[in-house]
This record gives structure tokens, sequence and C-alpha cells, in this order.
């Protein structure tokens, strides 16, 4: 028969040789021609050897033709995505029918010299026949097209849970355990690529690790994979950490033990003697696996991703979360966006299983510094900030600190950030009574003698329950010449000629609460009041933005129009016959 062009051609081709093969064992070589598309820049055939049956001799593929002959080559990604079809029938076929050799696979060149019964060099053949196959169908999972690597691993996972079910190695007991981990193995460590991006491929895998096998075996195979890949290359490809990633990232594992268990393989009863029904297994695994990842040096970029689910996907999952220690407080340490997401692991582990970190405070109080208002993960840092700073057992001059150094830095925040950092200060003075000296001090200070300082990284030694608040304080000083009672003198610091530095300082000394936002300079105007018993929530205020600043006033209906110029203007420059005048008008 010969093949009809076209994919329409290539699958009646295919289908005719697939039905040849079922039919008769005397057409078993057939299987070479449906091997043969699947070959990816690769010779036709691999390891043709001699035939199960004297009918059909192996050797020369042009010797063997009343069958037809298939691209051996084919670039056809709509004839491969046949062919794995069709390979995909023929050997599921196999296995239900239990035509495939069970036991330990001897080499096929001793079984057919060999003087063993047809059937049993039959199965041994069409046993390397199905190991070339599901090779050939790992190599696809590299194809350029999608479609191919996609109908390539569902091919391969239905021929894991055919093994499983028709096991091709014999049980050691009776009610042992059985999983084609070899198969399931080459199949992770093809999602494993060091060369290409499987990140899309990964997605489809994660429908296969709601099941409580696939996800226990998963766990094994890339801890295994992890290990050999880094021990072989001096310098491992970021892809493959990049795919690591996105493999372990997407195995999550259920709170509590089910009563239920959901099996990819199925099996007539589950026994309890198996580990892979075991939660508490699956939590070492899952332990082994994280812990074999984090120990190598990965790039700058997975540090960031894996703190990010650190806290939510990863410690409550471990079978002994204190491990996680060594990683979280080396993180902690690395400085910037690094140590801003290690706080919400570190949190976890002091709060709820008693770590004890003596520089803890000391480096949050170092991580204050003015790129805090603008990096990505801000919200996160203030909302844990918020909660380290919750304790009534903190001492007055750490929480002083913190206070004055978020004040120093709100001279140059931005607005959105200042409409957060302002009640985040007024609540520490709220929690902490002691601290409110820094609004009220008793011996005030000249402007430009401010105790308080901002370059000492320990918050014990910068002396802040010395100096006040006076960034967030309206200045007095240029209202009257008569100065207020807290500050001594004979008159108004700005009235007559000062030294610069002063001039500066008494600027800044207005700025927040005479802020040009109105909402900045009303949120700044509380700490002139009496504070309230009750907190001010700052949840609503961490994700703010400035665009959303923006939406909001501009939604805001004004009363009356706004006079912005009491002169008309006669020009675009101000100028009534300058250049710009003849090109441009205001009307």
């Amino acid at each position: 028969m010969e093949r009809g062009p076209g994919p329409d051609g290539a699958r009646r081709a295919l289908g005719c040789l697939l039905e040849a093969v079922l039919a008769s064992r005397g057409e078993a070589n057939a299987v070479f021609d449906i091997l043969a598309v699947l070959q990816v820049g690769a010779r036709a055939a691999e390891g043709v050897g001699e035939g199960p049956r004297g009918s059909r001799e192996g050797g020369s593929r042009a010797e063997q033709s009343p069958q037809a002959r298939l691209s051996p080559q084919s670039e056809d990604s709509e004839e491969i995505r046949e062919a794995v079809r069709a390979c995909g029938r023929l050997f599921a076929a196999l296995l239900e029918r239990g035509e495939l050799f069970v036991g330990r696979l001897p080499s096929e060149d001793s079984v057919l010299a060999g003087s063993q019964g047809a059937t049993r060099k039959y199965k041994v053949w069409m046993r390397h026949r199905y190991h070339s196959c599901c090779n050939r169908l790992r190599e696809l999972l590299a194809h350029s097209s999608f479609e191919v690597k996609e109908l390539a691993l569902s091919t391969l996972m239905r021929f894991v849970q055919l093994e499983g079910v028709h096991p091709l190695e014999k049980p050691k007991w009776d009610g042992c355990y059985l999983f084609p981990h070899q198969l399931f193995k080459a199949v992770v460590e093809g999602l494993l690529s060091l060369e290409d991006d499987c990140s899309l491929l990964l997605s489809q895998f994660r429908e296969y690790l709601e099941h409580d096998d696939i996800r226990y075996h998963t766990m094994q195979a890339a801890t295994d994979i992890v290990v050999r890949v880094a021990n072989r290359y001096l310098e491992v490809p970021f892809t493959f950490w990049n795919n690591a990633f996105t493999l372990l990232s997407a195995v999550s594992l259920p709170r509590q033990e089910c009563n239920t268990s959901s099996f990819y393989v199925k099996h007539a009863k589950l026994s309890q003697t198996w580990k892979v029904v075991h939660l508490k297994e699956h939590r070492k695994a899952f332990q082994l696996m994280w812990l074999g990842f984090l120990k190598h040096e990965l790039p700058l970029g997975l540090y960031k991703k894996v703190l990010v689910i650190m806290h939510d996907s990863i410690l409550p999952h471990l079978a002994q979360p204190s491990l996680m220690i060594d990683f979280l407080t080396r993180a902690y340490d690395m400085g910037g966006a690094i140590s801003l997401l290690a706080l919400n692991g570190l949190f976890i582990l002091i709060h709820q299983h008693n770590l004890e970190y003596p520089d803890f405070y000391r480096k949050l109080y170092g991580l204050l510094d003015p790129s805090i208002f603008h990096v990505k993960y801000r919200a996160r840092f203030f909302h844990l900030a918020d909660l380290f700073l919750s304790s009534s057992h903190l001492p007055a001059y750490l929480v002083a600190a913190f206070a004055k150094r978020l004040s120093r830095l709100a001279l140059t925040a931005p607005p959105e950030a200042l409409l957060m950092v302002l009640p985040f200060i007024c609540n520490l003075l709220r929690r902490h009574p002691a601290c409110r000296v820094l609004v009220h001090h008793p011996l005030g200070h000249e402007l430009d003698s401010d105790p308080f300082d901002p370059e000492e990284g320990n918050p014990a030694e910068s002396r802040a329950l010395e100096s006040s608040l006076w960034e967030l304080q309206v200045s007095m000083l240029c209202a009257s010449p008569t100065p207020p009672p807290s500050l001594p003198g004979s008159r108004c610091f700005c009235l007559g000629p000062l030294p610069r530095k002063r001039v500066v300082m008494c600027v800044l000394l207005q700025a927040l609460q005479q802020h040009y936002h109105p909402e900045v300079s009303q949120a700044a105007s509380v700490i002139n009041q009496a504070l309230s018993v009750s907190e001010i929530s700052i949840a609503p205020l961490l994700e703010l933005t400035a665009f959303e600043i923006f939406e909001r006033n501009l939604k805001k209906k004004c009363q009356e129009s706004v006079p912005l110029q009491f002169i008309p203007a006669q020009g675009l420059l101000g100028l009534q016959d300058d250049l710009c005048a003849q090109h441009f008008t205001l009307s």
C-alpha cells in the first residue's frame, strides 16, 4: 500500500501499519515504519535487529517493502503527531494484552540468537521496541512544536498509567507496591531540560500533580535529577534551574491527611504499608526536594522567586521547617530586596517555631533606606514590620529609633508612601506611650543640632529618644517672631541672617505638614493633636499607588472654578510678540 500525500495520507498509512501489527505477529517489523516517523534528527530505525519471526528478517529497510514507507525524518508536525497517536494505540494495546516481556529485560541479541520459543522472542523483541518508542517520545518533549510536545507528554503519561496497571516487572512479594519508576523518571528528566524553557509544558504537567502517586514520585525524581545535574556540571545552565523551580513550585501538598487518596495508577486495594499513601512521607520527600534544590548556588532571580512563595507554599508543608533557618538567615544577610523577601519566612520561624535571631531588629533597622519606598515588595515589608513592632515588650529606644528613622526618610518619600508611613509612625506612638516624648520633647533642640545619628546602624546607639519628630510637626518659628515655649531663645530663627544649614533645616521642619498634596499634609497634622486610643489600619494603604491617588483626585468634584492666575496671559511664554506666538495660539 502506497502512502498518499499530506497528513491524511500519513494517517491512513500509519493506520494500516497499526492494524497489521496488532492483527498478526508476522507483521511485527512494521513497527519500524511507525517509529521511523518519530525520529528527530537521527537515523530512521534505531538498532534494527533480527525480527522475532522468520517471515520478516531484519536487515535493510529497502528489502522490507510490502508496507508503506514513511519519511524517517519528517519535519511535518502533523505527521509526527499521527505517528505518536499510532504508537500510543499500539503499545497501549500490547500492554493490555500482555504481549510485552515481564521481568528483567535481557539483551535483544542474546534472546533472538538463543533457542527460546517464538513467543518469548516476540515479547522480548517487542519490549525493546517499546523502550525505543519511549525514548523517542522523550526526545519529542524538546520538539519545536508545542502540540507535538504536549501529545508526547500525554502519551508517555498514558504509558505510565498502563505500565502501573500491567507491570513489566515481577513483584518481590505479595502486595508489593509497583510503579514504573524508570519510565516516569525519564519523563521528569525530559521536563527538566538544560537547554529549552519548558514552563508551558510544565503547566500542562501540573494537572498530573493532583494525583498522590504522581506527586510523590515527582518529588523523588526531581531530587535525584537536581543532584545528578549539579554534580555533572561545574556551571549549571540557568534554564535548568528555572525549569526545576517551575516544577518544584507546582508541587502542593494537602494541609492534613485525607481519607480518600487520588491515584493516577489505579490499584484494586491500597495498603497502609505503602509510603505513598501517607502524608508524612510526602512531607519528607517535599523537604528533601527543596533542601536539595536550595543548597546550591542559585541565580539571584530565583532567590527572589523562592522567597516569594516560601512562607505560603514551602514552610507549611515541611516535616521540619526549622531546617530552613540557614537558607533564610543567609538570604536575610544578603541585603536589598532579598532581605525584604526573607522577612516573611523568618517571621514564621520566629513566631511559630521559636527561632532565636539575636541581631534581627538591628538588621531590620538597616533595611530602612530611601529605596524602601520604591521597591516592588514595599507593601509586604511594611506589613511585616508592623507585625514585628507590635509587641509591647520591645524597649522604647528600639521603637523610637524606627519611628525617627522613618520620619527622616519621609522627607524624600513619594506621596503614596507617605500616606502609609505617617499612620505607621502614629501607630508606633500609640502602642508605646514611652515614645511620645518624641512629639513633646521637654528640652527641645536647635534644628541644626538634632542628636539623632542617621548613619548609625545600631538602633541602640542612634540617640533617637534624645531627639524629636520635628520632621512631622508644624513650624511655628516662621509664623511669629515670638518663639514657642518649647524652644529657648528671644527671636525667631528665620528673622535676620542665618547660616544656610539652619535655613534648610527650618524648611524641612515644615515639609510634611506643608506638603503639596493635601492628604499628606492632613495626615502629618495628626501629630499635633491628641492621639486616639485605637490604631489606624494601614492594610488599605499598603498597596496604594500614585496612579490610584491621581484617579481618586480626578473623580473629586469641585464646587466652583478655581482661579489659577489673576493676570491674563499675553502669550505662550508670557511675551506677546515672541517667536512661539507666530506658530502657536492659546485660543
